[in-house]
């Protein structure tokens, strides 16, 4: 007798949450595909590169992690993942100087940094696993003969037993809307915050800062980060690289600027908290609409799932906030079908 085929499963969003329910349920026996609308995975856990011309010409590249800049372990089952993925290789700890309006000092919670890039610990959360990037899914239809799923006008999958959405709240509701507007309702009013984000190239100052994470109390930055003091990241002599967050307030008040008002904005800043003028060699803003979810946004059980449908949906926002909260909440929706599927198999 031929043994009963895999369910399958199609996950929409390649971030912590994504990754991490794809990588449980592939371990369960899943046949899962990931789709993502980005280029590259990672969600919020984002890099970018960039290339400036040197003073001889020559195309000088640099990369940025623009996204998360660290996050903390408090779980003892993520403290266990975060360690083995140190072991592995994928994650350092990382105790960064921080200034304080001048007050230098360290955090006593270690901060771990993926290496080499920031969307490292998600690409080998998903290593081997089918995933299809630059593809934004924006219909879910449910089929009699399984779920199928739309990116601009084409069907990019059909027959999927379940499908579980794992992108931001406010565009997770899109999809979902049809099929639980209870969960699409709740899901628009989750107020994310959004940020912008300044990546920059100048020469290193003089001297350098003794900081390696600057948290202005004023102006318009919330965080500054010499990108290139970060565990793994490559220095190179005579260069800073930066990332610097704008604040909350600034970045609410400024969400819909252009991306040059906001650059000079933060390029101000951070020249006026390093001391002195810099020399810009690159600098460009990303603004990030949906970039922190609220703590008091998680919902029991820390996903959502409709067992009738077959649907579900996780991220930061139900589990918690932040790349653990992330991470929990995907964990907590692959046992969610796993249990289902068990459940059924048993019956």
């Amino acid at each position: 007798m031929s043994a009963a085929p895999r369910p399958s499963v199609a996950i929409v969003g390649a971030g912590i949450a994504g990754a991490t329910c794809a990588r449980a349920l592939a371990d369960a026996g899943f046949a899962v595909q990931v789709f993502d609308k980005s280029r590259g995975v990672g969600g919020r856990m984002a890099s970018r590169r960039a290339e400036w011309t040197g003073p001889d010409g020559s195309a000088q590249p640099a990369r940025f992690d623009h996204g998360a800049p660290g996050f903390e372990a408090r779980s003892e089952a993520f403290v266990r993942v975060v360690e083995a993925a140190e072991r592995d290789g994928v994650l350092a700890r990382w105790a960064p100087v921080i200034d304080q309006d001048g007050r230098l000092g360290r955090d006593d919670v270690p901060q771990w940094v993926p290496t080499p890039d920031t969307p490292a610990l998600c690409r080998a959360l998903l290593a081997d696993l089918p995933l299809v990037t630059g593809c934004t899914v924006d219909t879910l239809r449910r089929e009699p003969g399984g779920w199928s799923l739309e990116a601009g006008g084409d069907r990019v999958a059909h027959g999927v037993d379940s499908v579980v959405v794992a992108i931001p709240l406010p565009q997770a509701a899109v999809l979902l809307a049809p099929h639980r507007p209870d969960w699409a309702g709740r899901a628009r009013a989750v107020a994310m915050r959004p940020c912008w984000t300044l990546m920059a190239v100048t020469d290193a100052p003089a001297p350098l800062p003794a900081w390696d994470l600057a948290q202005p109390s004023t102006g318009p930055t919330g965080l500054i980060v010499r990108s290139d003091a970060r565990p793994g990241r490559t220095r190179v002599p005579g260069r800073a690289h930066w990332v610097v967050h704008a604040s909350e307030t600034w970045s609410r008040a400024h969400v819909e600027d252009a991306a040059d008002d906001a650059q000079a904005h933060l390029q101000a800043a951070l020249a006026q908290h390093v001391g002195q003028p810099l020399a810009w060699h690159h600098a460009s803003a990303h603004r990030w609409r949906y970039a922190h979810a609220p703590a008091d946004a998680a919902v029991p059980g820390l996903c959502d799932w409709d067992a009738d449908a077959s649907l579900g949906a996780c991220g930061d926002a139900l589990g918690g906030a932040g790349v653990e909260g992330a991470w929990l909440s995907g964990r907590a929706l692959a046992a969610r079908l796993v249990a289902r599927y068990r459940e059924a198999a048993r019956a």
